[in-house]
């Protein structure tokens, strides 16, 4: 027996020196990197990660990243990316140390990071032990993870300042929890920056070949600004980072029968609010229109989030409501009555990909428009890949609209409107910068400035929300 203990003492004590060890390499790592900021939030986080990245890269700053969203990348300093190695496909923050030395290699200027942790103790070890950030992001709270987080708002966002780094910098554009997020910041000694989403132009995001929001355009604009790096510099690096595989898209494809369809993939945006706000800017910008047919996948567990998705759905105001995975019984519950003849039951987890698509597709229009939301995994993998195998959608709508959405009339081209280079941006298949003017064109073909090293926040603080009392604003200058 005594054996056995000398044996046990022996294999902690290994224990214990192996980690000291590791730590001491990992810290080493962090000291190699000057500037590392994390991402957090509830919606929006890889977009972010990948927007500050492309700013810094743009100003001349050796930036590595990573991202965590529907498919985890690693990416280069020279925007090339792979996707992160996970044993046996299971997520561990854990992880966030084989990336960090991996980082260090290249000594960048900067690391930017989205944070991986939803447990608010995980999301406090990924800051203080992992990561160490000296600017943080906390872009949102929404309703999402309340088992985890909390019940409330208040509580959820509590949760996400976990993940603020102690002595340093966050930045926000959350504005209704904006008050709880300062409390939880002064506790900190922490800077806290509201980035105003209103400081981003519509001709400024119209640069975008993909679907963003001026959100979370002002938090890479206010990171980059943090670093030096100047507004028009980080916008061009912005327009040439490659979007998120689980970006915001419409895509235009030919139904069986000749019927013309435009799809929007809204899976990402897994809590009502964000799937509202997304769909209301698709139909705003006329990517997408109406009729509108609303597809929700359900998921055995997340049968809470089945039913939130069900009960948003008198506000989108669709013609069909298709229901796919399972159980559909728990997001055809929670439509309110008056709407509930508008939902198909596709059948459940259980029916085949390929006969619930035919069944679909049947029941659609000649000229209509579907939104997919809830969660992508299960059978809304199997939508998605029956969805691409159909033609894509790119000769002139019946309404005597082209691709690019402008009027095509005895043969002549109309001068193109600013509504209708918005709705060119977001169709697949189009070149974005057509019908910029001749301005935009040479802005982004502009020569980029030199490499230049992040040594301090020559920070402007940026208009503060309106609504947002006195007492909760930070003063101009660093504490």
């Amino acid at each position: 027996m005594l054996f056995l203990y000398a044996v046990l003492v022996v294999c902690c004590a290994i224990m214990l020196i192996a980690g000291i060890v590791e730590q001491r390499r990992h810290f080493a790592s962090l000291d190699q990197i000057p500037t590392r900021v994390l991402v957090n939030g509830i919606r929006g986080k890889s977009s972010i990660t990948r927007l500050c990245a492309g700013a810094l890269r743009g100003g001349g700053l050796t930036t590595v990243a990573k991202t965590t969203g529907t498919a985890a990348r690693f990416i280069h300093p020279d925007a090339t990316e792979e996707p992160v190695y996970r044993k046996f496909g299971i997520a561990n923050v854990v992880e966030q140390i084989g990336i960090v030395r991996r980082a260090a290699s290249y000594r960048p200027d900067a690391l930017v990071m989205e944070c991986m942790a939803v447990m608010p103790a995980l999301q406090e070890i990924n800051q203080s032990k992992l990561i160490q950030s000296t600017i943080g992001v906390l872009c949102n709270v929404r309703e999402d993870h309340v088992a985890e987080m909390g019940p409330t708002l208040d509580d959820i966002a509590r949760s996400l300042s976990r993940s603020m780094p102690h002595g340093g910098i966050c930045v926000t554009a959350e504005k209704d929890r904006f008050h709880v997020l300062q409390e939880e910041a002064d506790k900190r000694d922490c800077r806290l920056i509201y980035a105003d989403p209103e400081i981003v132009t519509d001709e400024e995001l119209r640069g975008f070949s993909w679907f963003t929001f001026k959100e979370n355009v002002a938090i890479a604009l206010t990171v980059a600004d943090l670093l030096g790096v100047d507004r028009d510099t980080a916008l061009q690096g912005m327009y040439d980072a490659p979007p998120d595989p689980g970006v915001l898209s419409v895509e235009r494809y030919i139904a069986p029968g000749g019927k013309r369809l435009r799809f929007a993939n809204v899976f990402a945006a897994n809590d009502p609010e964000s799937t509202l706000m997304n769909i209301n800017q698709l139909l705003d910008v006329g990517a997408i229109n109406r009729p509108l047919n609303v597809v929700i996948n359900c998921r055995p567990d997340r049968v809470e989030r089945n039913g939130q998705m069900g009960q948003i759905i008198p506000d989108l105001q669709p013609d069909k409501v298709f229901v796919i995975g399972h159980p559909a019984k728990s997001a055809i519950d929670a439509i309110p009555a008056e709407w509930r003849s508008h939902a198909v039951d596709l059948g459940g987890d259980s029916r085949d990909g390929e006969e619930f698509m035919l069944e679909l597709l049947g029941r659609l229009g000649e000229n209509s428009s579907l939104v997919a939301i809830g969660n992508i995994h299960g059978q809304g993998e199997v939508l998605l890949e029956h969805l691409a195998e159909l033609p894509p959608d790119e000769e002139t709508d019946q309404s005597g609209t082209d691709r690019a959405g402008i009027a095509d009339s005895a043969g002549d081209r109309t001068e193109p409107t600013r509504h209708d280079q918005t709705v060119a941006l977001y169709v697949k298949h189009l070149d974005p910068y057509a019908h910029l003017p001749a301005a935009e064109e040479g802005r982004r073909v502009q020569a980029r400035p030199g490499p230049r090293h992040p040594e301090a926040f020559p920070y402007q603080h940026p208009q503060q929300p309106p609504s947002i009392p006195q007492q909760w604003q930070n003063p101009g200058e660093p504490r």
